[in-house]
């Protein structure tokens, strides 16, 4: 997808929606007009994004259900969590194109700041939440895990139902996918390596086969055959979608035990970390004073993250029930970013 400016009507600086679900794939962008304001006016394959991130929790909602009620059937999946994510970052590459990078030099400041806040306040809160609340060592490691993951490409989408700078979106989304090997494991080492043992080398091998390589794959094939990629583009997310439902399902039927021993805690950890994330990622934006549509974007960068990563991290590395709060992070946030776009969107519109 190119970063082509795009406004929505009233709204300096917003543009076309990118990506639906977390890591997977988002519509390429309309024509070049402003983007409508009433979802019935949106191009087909921008309403199939709307429908697919609106769509994903159920599905994700009823995975974990599935893995729940019915454990033993599933148990053996969690060998293919990796290449499930596999799938879902290579689709994520295929809706690249070279204008989402070169979209990154003409704001630095701007996408600096998102990647800052990103893997600062997110760590941060999540190595705060677990201390306070005394978490086992299992889920406070797969809480920091969480946290130290690059940005949920369902962001993008939500910016954009948000009236939000998207480009802003698309870039912090990106960068910090692809800094994700570099970062990821060093703020896991240094946050979680007081509650489990951690290999942040084998981590940093993980991460560049299960996301980076999947990425550029991905870029690869849509610099070389973008005709026919654009063809299959609508149907990206929905790839997406199975992908990450999939992985969800093998994560909690991993560890159904420890979901009924310890829920209302991962949930109550879950809401608080999410929550805080888009609170205080939108207080950066304001702080830095990016404008509105841009602060609308860096909640959403800041406060949703690639739970997909984190829970194939967790499996691998730790244990199932480490991996839980990423399964509940999956569904929660997409619920809750929905929830704040359509406020964030009346109050546009009242401003307006």
């Amino acid at each position: 997808m190119s970063t082509e400016q795009t406004n929505t009507p009233n709204e300096p600086g917003a543009s076309g929606p990118p990506q639906p679900t977390d890591g997977g794939a988002r519509p390429p962008a309309g024509d070049g007009a402003p983007a409508p304001a009433q979802a019935g006016d949106l191009p087909s394959s921008d309403r199939a994004a709307r429908r697919a991130v609106t769509v994903f929790p159920l599905l994700v909602i009823a995975a974990g259900a599935v893995g729940l009620l019915w454990p033993s059937h599933f148990t053996g999946w969690a060998p293919a969590v990796p290449w499930m994510l596999g799938v879902v970052m290579f689709s994520m590459g295929l809706t690249l194109t070279l204008p989402d990078f070169t979209a990154v030099a003409k704001r630095p400041w701007a996408v600096g700041l998102g990647l800052v806040a990103h893997y600062v306040i997110m760590p941060g809160l999540g190595w705060l939440i677990a201390t306070v609340l005394h978490l086992p060592p299992q889920l406070a490691a797969g809480v920091i895990l969480v946290g130290c993951a690059p940005s949920g490409t369902a962001s993008n989408v939500v910016t954009f139902l948000a009236r939000g700078d998207v480009a802003l979106s698309v870039s912090v989304a990106t960068v910090s996918t692809v800094l994700a090997p570099l970062v990821t494991p060093p703020l896991t080492l240094l946050l979680a390596g007081q509650f489990l043992d951690v290999d942040a080398g084998v981590m940093v091998t993980d991460i560049l086969k299960t996301v980076l390589l999947p990425v550029l794959a991905g870029l690869l094939v849509r610099l070389a055959a973008g005709r026919y990629v654009d063809k299959v583009l609508r149907a990206l997310p929905w790839i997406s979608v199975v992908a990450i439902a999939a992985i969800v399902l093998a994560v909690v039927s991993g560890s159904a035990a420890a979901i009924k021993d310890a829920a209302a805690l991962v949930v109550v950890a879950v809401v608080l970390h999410n929550g805080l994330g888009l609170a205080l990622g939108y207080g950066a934006g304001k702080l830095a004073r990016l404008g509105r549509p841009a602060s609308r974007a860096m909640a959403f960068e800041v406060g949703m993250q690639n739970s997909g990563l984190a829970a194939s991290l967790a499996t691998a590395h730790f244990s199932p029930a480490a991996a839980l709060p990423a399964a509940v992070f999956s569904v929660w946030h997409n619920v809750s970013g929905a929830v704040v776009a359509a406020w964030m969107a009346r109050s546009a519109r009242r401003t307006q």
